[in-house]
C-alpha cells in the first residue's frame, strides 16, 4: 500500500520556527524546511483579527503521512497558534505524488 502524504505549512512570527518544529516532531513529523519572509498584512487586517501583525515571518513546510496530519496541525496550533506569541496559522494541502522518499521497508520510489 502506497503512503499518502500531506504538505503542512505553518506561518509564524520570526523566531518561532523552532517551537513549531519541536511540536511537529512530538506529534510524529520528521524534519521540515524553514523559509524566512515578510508578511504584507494591512492595518485593516490587524483591526479585523485584533492582533498586532509582525512583518518578519518564518514559514515552516512539513511533509507528513496523511494519517498524522490532524495530530500535527493540532500540535502546531497549540504551540504557536494565533493566541500565542508566535501568532501562527497552519494549513495542509494534499500531495499527489512524491519521489525520492524512503518508507520503512521500501526502497526509493521511481517513475
Amino acid at each position: 500500500m502506497e503512503t499518502k502524504y500531506e504538505a503542512i505549512f505553518c506561518i509564524v512570527n520570526a523566531g518561532f520556527s523552532e517551537a513549531v518544529m519541536d511540536a511537529a516532531r512530538k506529534a510524529g513529523a520528521g524534519g521540515g524546511t524553514v523559509f524566512h519572509g515578510r508578511g504584507t498584512a494591512s492595518h485593516e487586517a490587524e483591526e479585523m483579527f485584533k492582533i498586532r501583525i509582525q512583518p518578519e515571518k518564518e514559514l515552516v513546510m512539513l511533509l507528513v503521512p496523511e494519517d498524522i496530519k490532524d495530530r500535527v496541525l493540532r500540535a502546531l496550533y497549540d504551540a504557536a497558534g494565533l493566541d500565542s506569541a508566535g501568532q501562527g496559522i497552519a494549513f495542509s494541502l494534499p500531495v499527489e505524488r512524491t519521489l525520492g522518499l524512503n518508507s520503512p521497508g521500501k526502497g526509493k520510489e521511481k517513475e
